[in-house]
């Protein structure tokens, strides 16, 4: 509808605040919903791509953020997070750049440690990568039994 109407895709900011006036209109009788919007935009300054993340409280307050994680898991998967990738809680850390590979092996890492304390995080990982060659996806199962 977006796009017939206003000749173009609706970017990734304009839908993280779409998403939050939809949230914001149920606030007294909220959904209790764990939202992540993610995306790519384009840099005007440098023109390259650059990944977005936007996490979300029930009733629509949302910020930008460098990565997130939400859900029933989301308590036991954000600290591991908050170490691999922001290096908090590390002495004289060595900051290493994330290429693909090493955040696909972070994110099969930290669903499969997930599913071990969780029941309600599932029995599959439904993992999408966005690059410049397209989309990608993998679906790495989580329980065997």
């Amino acid at each position: 509808m977006y796009q017939f109407d206003h000749g173009g895709q609706l970017s990734c900011p304009a839908t993280a605040s779409l998403v939050s006036k939809l949230l914001y209109s149920r606030r007294f009788f909220p959904l209790y919903v764990y939202n992540i919007v993610v995306g790519c935009e384009k840099d005007l300054q440098t023109g390259k791509y650059k990944g977005m993340v936007y996490g979300y409280d029930p009733v629509g307050c949302y910020d930008l953020e460098p990565y997130g994680a939400l859900g029933s898991a989301g308590p036991l998967l954000q600290p591991l997070l908050d170490n691999q990738l922001g290096y908090k809680n590390m002495e004289n850390p060595k900051h290493l750049p994330l290429t693909k590979e090493r955040a696909v092996s972070l994110i099969k890492d930290v669903f499969i440690s997930a599913a071990e304390r969780d029941i309600y995080c599932g029995d599959n990982a439904h993992i999408v990568l966005v690059d410049e060659k397209g989309i990608h996806e993998e679906f790495m199962p989580l329980r065997r039994d």
